[in-house]
């Protein structure tokens, strides 16, 4: 959750180490790459994208609105279009991955506020300086990319709904499932969470899921290494561990 999985970093006994590798490689190998590759010439907007992805892993963006924020907090025009033509110079090199948001419910894509995972964390932790280290977006980067390697197509849920407010008047929402995990008839809606210790946090977290109608697979990745079971909601509930240790840790 904090280095990595690359080979190299394994091999590394010395935190040192590890953290000097990573922030090479970063700058001298993936980011000089996609600039010389790309013949790009604007190379330190390029790095402050990549700050920006790294520091927003989990949380839904567009190049539309990054693009404000380097206007009105840089006073940088870095247009919506060349920011997306450097987002998918990214993904070409394999640093970062672009999921989808899918609307359960309606059954159909939303177009706006893709999320971005790096394709290795460790990557991701060394361009920050190993700051910013929130668990339950790292868990979140790290079982989205687990899902990719086991072969499914991997989207974030919407989950519209209907509520009544303060004030009895009816609201809509949209709640998120982490991740909508397909591959041919198999469908699994998958929730990561760091803590579930409160009733607010349960809430927090199984929400949405009791919001889908369908009978495909629901499940909880918490922190730990508990052994998959299952609640009074058959809900499946599993240790980040227990999911990464086990190739048919799903199918419970």
């Amino acid at each position: 959750m904090i280095y990595g999985g690359l080979p190299q970093v394994a091999q590394f006994s010395v935190e040192r180490q590890k953290a000097e590798y990573l922030k090479n490689i970063f700058a001298n190998v993936y980011i000089k790459d996609v600039v010389e590759r790309n013949r790009i010439q604007n190379a330190d907007e390029l790095g402050t994208l990549v700050d920006i992805l790294a520091s927003a892993i989990g949380a839904p963006t567009n190049p539309t609105k990054i693009s404000n924020t380097f206007k009105s907090e840089r006073g940088i025009n870095y247009s919506n279009k060349t920011i997306s033509n450097h987002i998918d110079y990214l993904a070409e090199a394999f640093l970062i991955s672009k999921a989808d948001r899918y609307d359960i419910k309606g059954r159909r894509y939303v177009g706006a506020n893709l999320k971005y995972y790096f394709s290795d964390i460790g990557l991701r932790n060394a361009r920050l300086n190993f700051r910013q280290q929130e668990p339950t977006h790292i868990m979140e980067n790290i079982v989205y990319n687990e899902l990719l390697v086991r072969g499914y197509n991997v989207d974030v849920g919407i989950v519209d709904v209907f509520a009544k407010n303060g004030e009895e008047k009816r609201v809509h929402k949209q709640l998120e499932v982490d991740f909508v995990a397909n591959q041919g008839s198999q469908r699994y809606y998958i929730q990561v969470a760091y803590d579930m210790s409160s009733e607010e946090k349960q809430a927090q977290e199984l929400n949405s899921l009791r919001n889908i109608s369908d009978s495909f697979k629901k499940i909880v990745i918490v922190n730990g290494t508990k052994k998959p079971w299952r609640n009074e909601e058959g809900f499946v509930i599993m240790g980040m561990k227990y999911f990464l240790l086990n190739a048919d840790s799903l199918e419970f």
